[in-house]
């Protein structure tokens, strides 16, 4: 571009609350930065926007014909189904992702869900604080059965950066290690897994973890056929799209005790509804989709947004999701 561009970045406060400064996006154009868009106002926003960096702020067909200076979008993270990919293409406007930025973080927040399911720290913390072990006639007490993750076989649901990281860890705890992929790579990586069925890896497996992206075909797939195949002291975790678990039969399975328990870090609306089924059900514990929000994983972000931007205006993008739909 020979102008300097217009910048607008849509929803940008989960990125930079305070702590991770917009510089070097600044530094590449004119910049507009809204914390966050409501619906109502998304269009009168982006008006005049050469280039659009946005997460969650939903860009479909209609709204990108309405936005007729639009050139470039930039996600602010790695997956892209909230704007409409092929329209985009369709009027020559390149879509960018964030790959692998926080992967690292995802893995952590993967384990600190499996170990708080299997050892309870919160529940054994606020029984001390109540003051259970000053009154307890024993060294030693607990409120649930501990469960050691040795020896056990940890499944994993999508094997791409997130799975086989995930893996690497497990196989430091000493879990055996299950996958199910779409398309088995030919380079699995240094860590052992065996890849089987998806129903082989629900039935077999003593902890199931989500690690693929949402797409049409797995909308809600985890439902209650595979739920009723897992082992009742098995566990689901999932750190990747609410939607990929059809929420009802989730809470079903844990009311009726079908299943051990489930660590979410997603659901499938966001923010969560109050009408959530999950919210009562027994042994669910959540964390408020912060599997990517460490500040090192937002530093990454930001460096790759900053990159994005200057390479398309540079002339040769990057992280482009939507080349094939390019016009």
């Amino acid at each position: 571009m020979t102008t300097t561009p217009t910048i607008v970045i849509l929803d940008g406060y989960t990125i930079n609350p305070g702590d991770n400064p917009w510089s070097p996006v600044e530094a590449l154009g004119n910049c507009v930065i809204y914390d966050r868009t409501p619906p109502e106002l998304k269009l009168e926003r982006a008006r005049d926007a050469d280039i659009i960096l946005t997460s969650k702020c939903k860009l479909d067909a209609a709204a990108l014909e309405a936005l007729p200076s639009l050139k470039y979008i930039s996600m602010l993270a790695t997956g892209y189904n909230n704007v409409d990919v092929v329209a985009a293409g369709r009027r020559g406007i390149p879509v960018s992702n964030v790959p692998a930025y926080s992967t690292e973080s995802v893995v952590q927040t993967t384990f600190a869900l499996l170990l708080e399911l299997a050892t309870a720290v919160g529940i054994h913390d606020a029984a001390v604080k109540a003051g259970e072990w000053v009154r307890c006639p024993d060294h030693a007490f607990w409120k649930t059965s501990i469960v050691e993750l040795d020896g056990l076989t940890l499944g994993i649901v999508g094997y791409g950066t997130i799975g086989r990281a995930v893996a690497r860890v497990a196989a430091a705890f000493g879990m055996r290690v299950i996958a199910y992929a779409p398309r088995i790579p030919q380079d699995a990586g240094p860590t052992p897994v065996r890849f089987v069925p998806l129903e082989e890896l629900f039935a077999t497996a003593d902890v199931v973890t989500l690690n693929c992206p949402q797409t049409a075909d797995n909308e809600g797939f985890v439902n209650s056929g595979l739920l009723a195949a897992m082992k009742p002291s098995a566990f689901l975790i999932n750190v990747a799209r609410g939607g990929l678990v059809n929420e009802a039969d989730l809470a079903r399975a844990l009311n009726e005790g079908r299943i051990a328990g489930a660590g979410l870090d997603v659901v499938a609306h966001e923010p969560m509804r109050a009408d959530n089924p999950l919210l009562a059900a027994p042994n669910c514990i959540f964390t408020p989709h912060i599997a990517w929000a460490s500040l090192a994983a937002r530093r990454r972000l930001m460096a790759i947004v900053a990159a994005n931007v200057g390479s398309y205006l540079s002339g040769a993008p990057i992280n482009v999701v939507n080349a094939q739909q390019l016009m």
